[in-house]
């Protein structure tokens, strides 16, 4: 039987440990014992019978450990969000956390269907046929040896970045470091080679045979999710690379026979965030019809669409020199609240204050050293590079809660997006048992659609042939609901691109 809800005690604990938005002093920010995971030797703790039942485990003293611990802290946490002038945010904030938990353990559960053959072929077509162990691939040994011949150095090694930026130095290149941001924008002989080595390589390391052993078994992809991995509340992986699937490999993700993959991507998701959030019907009408770029064109704040998405972007991240400041005065204009919400969280980040997100996440303050900064700098004898050190931090601060208040209520939107979409799945009919299941899924999601991956502002499903188009639909209609949930009746479409095939392939 499936589980319908959950509560994740730990990560609505560090949420209502650390929000602004709880009046006083919690009793739950003495109870550092939720803080985080403790770590267990998994080889030393017997087969659990049951939840919470540790009998004849290890149990870590400070560690909650049982039912009545963990009814206690749902108590505190209950309290402390009662006591908020924002509970019904914080409450919301804690159940799209709370399934976005659950929904990561599923989807490692289910895994991505992965054509091993597939990717294996693609390998060979980048890299050559597989190396003997410790040695390069074809293609880039032959590469490495063009490195050499274009440097005239028989002894350069484009693995080594001290050793490679010597090399380059001794030719006349004079970079700073070896990143492929930096040699793209020289001409020599060397450039060409040398960039598509380090694609091959970074192909190599990240997803070459080595990867495809450890992290594909039985025709499936199992990553480890982390949510709430960002301060920002975004998920993170810490295993498998889920967050960094390479285009190229993205055909060597193949549905099972019988089944078919409903893809989605959310259209520059952080703009429309932030026209939501800031109430900003100007940016929001610039956002219908599907491209909030060209939109922004249409209105005349900017001349063409690579301007408008520098410009937007530059306005949450913080970029506000260069050709983003130069076109940010047209920004503010044609969307004065929008620019106000960024610039409001910026000058409140740059002064040491904290941001919040649309539901409740709070940003974490500047330590003690960024204060400590800030104070030599205020002093009577600061010297210029004491004053220097302290504006340069103060607008490092500023575009991280500029960002923060976007990407953040980005990442609550994704959230009700994934457990709204959830619990669509979990209302489709099983496939009939002279149908083909995806075996390969477990028992839970074996005959149903279910949702098997997912990255910020992308979910795949997985699901028999001829449920795709209403899976396509439910995807749709989930988003809708999640817009509806979060920002009301404000007039904002959360679009789309939505793709049904046997592959995740992208154009």
């Amino acid at each position: 039987m499936a589980v319908a809800r959950s509560h994740d005690l730990r990560l609505c604990h560090a949420i209502l440990r650390d929000t602004e938005l709880i009046n006083g002093e919690p009793e739950l920010r003495t109870h550092r014992e939720w803080d985080a995971a403790p770590v267990v030797e998994v080889a030393a703790v017997p087969a659990v019978p049951a939840l919470f039942d540790w009998d004849g485990g290890i149990v870590t003293p400070g560690i909650p450990h049982g039912v009545d611990d963990a009814l206690a802290e749902f108590a505190r946490q209950r309290a402390a969000i009662d006591s908020s002038a924002e509970a019904g945010r914080l409450r919301l904030l804690c159940a799209a956390e709370s399934a976005g938990a659950l929904i990561a353990v599923e989807l490692r559960a289910a895994g991505l269907p992965w054509d091993v053959e597939e990717h294996e072929r693609l390998l060979v077509e980048q890299l050559g046929a597989r190396p003997l162990a410790g040695g390069r691939p074809e293609r880039m040994t032959q590469l490495a040896d063009d490195i050499r011949d274009a440097l005239g150095d028989p002894k350069a090694n484009p693995d080594s970045p001290p050793q490679l930026l010597r090399s380059l130095h001794r030719v006349g290149l004079a970079v700073e470091s070896t990143s492929r941001w930096e040699l793209r924008e020289l001409e020599h002989p060397v450039i060409e080679p040398l960039l598509t080595y380090k694609k091959l390589a970074r192909l190599y390391s990240a997803n070459g045979w080595a990867w495809l052993a450890e992290w594909v078994h039985d025709r499936r992809f199992r990553p480890v999710y982390v949510p709430a991995g960002v301060v920002t509340g975004r998920w993170a992986s810490s295993g498998g690379g889920a967050l960094q699937i390479p285009r190229m490999l993205r055909r060597a993700v193949r549905a099972d026979p019988g089944w078919l993959f409903v893809t989605a991507d959310v259209a520059q998701l952080e703009p429309r965030v932030l026209a939501a959030m800031a109430g900003d019907l100007a940016l929001a009408d610039a956002a219908r019809g599907g491209d909030l770029y060209a939109g922004i064109v249409d209105a005349g704040a900017v001349g063409t669409r690579a301007e408008a998405k520098v410009a937007l972007l530059g306005a949450m991240y913080g970029a506000t020199t260069g050709d983003s400041g130069r076109l940010l005065p047209g920004l503010r204009r044609a969307y004065p609240r929008a620019m106000r919400l960024v610039d409001d969280a910026a000058r409140t980040g740059e002064r040491g204050g904290v941001v919040h997100t649309w539901l409740g996440r709070t940003a974490p303050p500047p330590g003690g050293r960024w204060h400590a900064v800030r104070a030599a700098a205020a002093e009577p004898d600061a010297s210029r590079a004491d004053v220097d050190r302290a504006r340069r931090q103060a607008a490092d601060r500023g575009r991280f809660t500029r960002n923060f208040v976007v990407q953040g209520t980005a990442a609550e939107w994704a959230l009700a997006w994934l457990g709204d979409l959830r619990a669509r799945l979990a209302a489709f009919p099983p496939v009939p048992e002279s149908e083909p299941a995806a075996e390969a899924s477990g028992v839970r999601f074996a005959r149903v659609p279910h949702l098997a991956f997912f990255l910020h502002d992308e979910l795949i499903v997985h699901t028999p042939a001829a449920s795709a188009p209403k899976v396509a639909a439910a995807v749709q209609d989930a988003a809708d609901a999640a817009a509806r949930l979060l920002f009301g009746t404000f007039p904002l479409d959360f679009r789309l691109d939505v793709k049904i095939g046997e592959t995740a392939e992208k154009e």
